[in-house]
């Protein structure tokens, strides 16, 4: 019995010490400002496109086809950011060639011969691809990587020596 009366004063005791503490508590508030800043980005992989075989006698004369090919970039930019991505004249661009106009040609690996061809932003192939503002491709950026076809032709009726033809074309997102 005298552990029960003990546990029971020592009960009351520690109520009336919390009951007192509770009674002296104060609060006080202030706000916590966060932020943060999700900046503007974009990314570009290259790709290649590769025409194959050109024959200047047959296929691809004068009364032939021209010569087509598509290759992939893979584009990615934070979610809706916007950016524009344009494609450069190439290492050996034709005379009177511009940004706007580009007059693309591949060099002959072992002479100074060359062979012309064009980029598009379209599979119809009417819209050149150039390297201004105005002849890229508008992007949206959607936060995941978004394959980008380049559309490529090379004119038929080009009377060219035979061998290996390349070229390198700057790709540029601008965001």
């Amino acid at each position: 019995m005298k552990a029960l009366k003990t546990a029971v004063a020592a009960a009351t005791v520690s109520a009336a010490l919390v009951a007192a503490t509770s009674a002296q508590a104060a609060t006080a508030n202030a706000n916590l400002s966060v932020a943060a800043t999700v900046g503007s980005a974009c990314s570009i992989t290259s790709g290649s496109l590769n025409f194959g075989s050109y024959d200047p006698l047959v296929v691809n004369a004068s009364a032939g086809v021209d010569l087509l090919a598509s290759g992939t970039l893979t584009v990615q930019c934070t979610l809706l950011g916007s950016a524009v991505l344009t494609l450069g004249q190439g290492t050996h661009p034709a005379s009177g060639s511009t940004d706007a106009v580009p007059l693309r040609r591949m060099r002959n690996t072992v002479s100074t011969d060359f062979l012309d061809y064009f980029l598009y932003q379209d599979v119809t192939r009417l819209v050149v691809w150039g390297n201004t503002a105005g002849t890229g491709l508008p992007y949206t950026g959607t936060g995941l990587p978004v394959p980008v076809n380049v559309y490529g032709t090379v004119p038929r009726g080009q009377n060219i020596p035979s061998g290996t033809y390349n070229d390198t074309v700057v790709a540029t997102l601008t965001f």
